[in-house]
């Protein structure tokens, strides 16, 4: 567990991320995709030429944050990789009192996101954790973010983790959620089309493409969005509306 000093100065910046060369290679055996140390080097630019309207998702979460953060209240990124959503509530929060929780089970992610939140300038109190979202005890919540990890975690296990964030969060709090969606059959294969689009319009060779397919079939599984809809609200939020689309990627705010 590692605590940011909200008053201590930043240091200076270092560009240690890395650009995503991982599946640039033939491989003879492709592993599973896992948030690993050689994932954690080159995440940045992993995610923001792989999930199309990524960096409007962060940025809107920073500002969905200072409007439903609560004073005296925690706000947690589950499954916070290197942080970027955390930094982005830490810079939207207007409430008095707040403390931000930065949570995923990858210590090379925490690693490097413990860097980040030392070298911000923002005065909220952030800690970041390596631990596991679906065991750790949540309280007095007043906003979560869970973006682009449900899809991670085996789908019998979903509903346990949103009824727990649920029933930590404050009256009025607000669950922002984050995911991969899939679709009928034949809106599928047109979104399927425009999210390879993206891809090779960011740089990636069909080779890439496959390769990063192979290792994370049957790791990301995703869902209808009325799937997630009708969970959210059996976990015990009251209203879920979807705020954000690009392609197959969403994401919705749920208020309790």
């Amino acid at each position: 567990m590692t605590t940011i000093d909200p008053n201590s100065k930043p240091r200076q910046a270092s560009a240690d991320s890395q650009p995503d060369t991982i599946y640039s290679t033939p491989l003879a055996q492709v592993p599973g995709f896992a948030f690993d140390q050689a994932v954690a080097r080159v995440f940045p630019d992993m995610i923001k030429r792989s999930v199309p309207g990524y960096a409007e998702t962060v940025a809107m979460s920073g500002i969905i944050a200072g409007r439903y953060a609560q004073p005296g209240s925690n706000l947690y990124d589950l499954g916070c990789s290197l942080g970027a959503v955390t930094l982005a509530m830490r810079h939207g929060v207007r409430a008095e009192g707040c403390h931000i929780i930065g949570i995923d089970n990858s210590a090379s992610m925490i690693e490097r996101a413990e860097h980040y939140v030392a070298l911000d300038e923002g005065r909220v109190p952030v800690q970041m954790l390596c631990a596991d979202i679906l065991e750790y005890p949540l309280e007095r919540a007043s906003v979560t973010s869970l973006n682009f990890v449900l899809q991670f975690i085996a789908p019998e296990q979903r509903l346990a983790l949103l009824s727990n964030i649920a029933a930590a969060t404050l009256p009025g709090g607000a669950l922002i959620l984050s995911e991969k969606l899939c679709f009928p059959e034949q809106e599928q294969r047109l979104q399927d089309e425009l999210h390879l689009d993206f891809k090779r319009a960011n740089g990636y060779s069909e080779l890439e493409i496959a390769q990063k397919r192979s290792a994370i079939e049957n790791v990301l599984i995703p869902e209808t969005e009325q799937a997630h809809v009708q969970r959210l609200q059996a976990a015990g939020f009251s209203q879920v509306i979807r705020w954000y689309q690009c392609f197959n990627f969403v994401s919705f705010l749920a208020i309790k």
